[in-house]
């Protein structure tokens, strides 16, 4: 058995029928998508590893040896941002199903080479263009025709916010309630990595998305707050009362338009105050700056001959901070992310609250990452999965909404994200 409690898969060669499939990214979350893949590779027979560094996709590959897998596991170079080079390689590889797991920056570049070579897509977040911090489904919607016509599925936001928030609000509305009116997403990680200031993803995408201003849904309007301005403190399973922030979430954008009868809804997720008194020092002083400044650099060549050069100062600081793919080791804790759902159901107001709690320490001795990465590379992987198995199957781009929650919900149990069900409670939340 894993340390999840999940069957190991036999040893040795992949089984030869069903699914081919190419990930892009060679992050934390990929890590841990690759051994799920693994995991189970009764549905996924072919797998292959690409990264714009080729070493990192070794080592995963190594990494995933190293825990006694012996699966034959292909890596290559790409450049995710040169669709011409996107299509070189899937023309090679001719995967069923492109895993993207790269910057949000590239999931343009990344549909446009699916599209060129006839594979279908999954993503865990939406694009986002480098040159401003701004994130929503409009650019990527766009390609629902094309995907259409070419007969291609594209399957966006499946990690865990988004994707399982999505997929938890599906199965609340499919069971539990004929009308859906309130949905709170509420998100805290009561991890300690034992760091001074460190994020658990990609620090630059997760600074911009943090320093954005707030966004929430209401009566049909879209209301924008200060960032991090509206929080409280919301009690989470196992873990207690802890401060809360309400932010701008891409899912949301997707769930009011596919449940219209939502009222209001909310996306909260919860910082320490040492965070935050971090976070607001970068920002002062101008690192989380996303535009290029002129800075004089010396020439390492012994000359002391300076040249000026441009760079993106939240750029730079990334490369400072720690690799979230290293804190996993230390992070003691959990974290704890559900739906808070008020609604009726038979003419009776009804509340809701379906949640996953997932260890930090028990991510990281399964895949040697953190829970963090966990709680979206999992997601990831039962996506692809419910693609293979022609579950979640359509020609278009869709978001997890879109399909039936029941076989992904069952996958979360079976796949080390069990989740837990509270009718007719407190939600906290008005």
């Amino acid at each position: 058995m894993s340390p999840r409690g999940t069957p190991l898969p036999k040893r040795g060669r992949w089984r030869l029928h069903m699914g081919k499939v190419l990930m892009i990214g060679a992050g934390g979350v990929a890590t841990v998508a690759a051994f799920k893949i693994v995991q189970n590779n009764d549905t996924f027979t072919e797998f292959m590893i690409a990264s714009r560094r080729k070493e990192k996709c070794d080592e995963i590959v190594k990494a995933i040896h190293d825990k006694g897998y012996q699966a034959d596991i292909k890596t290559a170079q790409v450049d995710a941002d040169d669709v011409e080079q996107l299509k070189t390689l899937l023309n090679d590889y001719k995967p069923e199903l492109v895993i993207n797991l790269a910057l949000p920056y590239q999931d343009l570049t990344i549909m446009e080479a699916c599209l060129a070579c006839g594979c279908n897509y999954l993503d865990t977040a939406n694009y986002e263009p480098r040159e401003e911090a701004h994130f929503e489904y409009s650019w990527q919607w766009a390609y629902k025709e094309k995907f259409e016509k070419a007969g291609l599925t594209a399957i966006l936001g499946c990690g865990f916010d988004p994707g399982v928030s999505g997929i938890f609000t599906a199965y609340a509305a499919k069971h539990h309630f004929d009308e859906i009116h309130n949905l709170d997403i509420v998100d805290c990680n009561a991890g300690n990595h034992h760091k001074a200031f460190a994020t658990n993803f990609n620090p630059e995408i997760n600074i911009r998305e943090i320093t954005q201003k707030g966004l929430y849904y209401q009566d049909g309007k879209w209301i924008e707050t200060e960032p991090l301005e509206v929080h409280q403190p919301i009690s989470y399973p196992n873990i207690g009362p802890r401060e809360s922030y309400l932010m701008h979430h891409e899912e949301l954008e997707s769930l009011v338009k596919n449940y219209p009868s939502i009222k209001k809804a909310r996306f909260w997720m919860t910082f320490g105050q040492q965070y935050l008194t971090y976070l607001d020092v970068i920002q002062n002083l101008g690192m989380s700056r996303i535009d290029e400044v002129e800075y004089e650099a010396e020439v390492a060549d012994g000359s002391g001959k300076k040249v000026k050069v441009n760079i993106v100062p939240l750029q730079f600081l990334k490369a400072v901070l720690p690799n979230p793919q290293e804190l996993g080791e230390n992070y003691d804790g959990e974290t704890s992310i559900g739906c808070r759902i008020r609604g009726t159901k038979d003419g009776q107001e009804k509340t809701y609250y379906v949640y996953n709690n997932c260890k930090h320490q028990e991510a990281y001795k399964e895949t040697g990452m953190q829970g963090v990465s966990y709680t979206t590379g999992v997601p990831a992987m039962i996506g692809a999965m419910m693609f293979i198995k022609g579950i979640w199957k359509k020609p278009g781009v869709w978001n997890v909404e879109d399909f039936d929650p029941d076989p992904f919900m069952e996958q979360l149990n079976k796949q080390g994200l069990p989740w837990h069900e509270v009718f007719d409670g407190d939600l906290e939340l008005s």
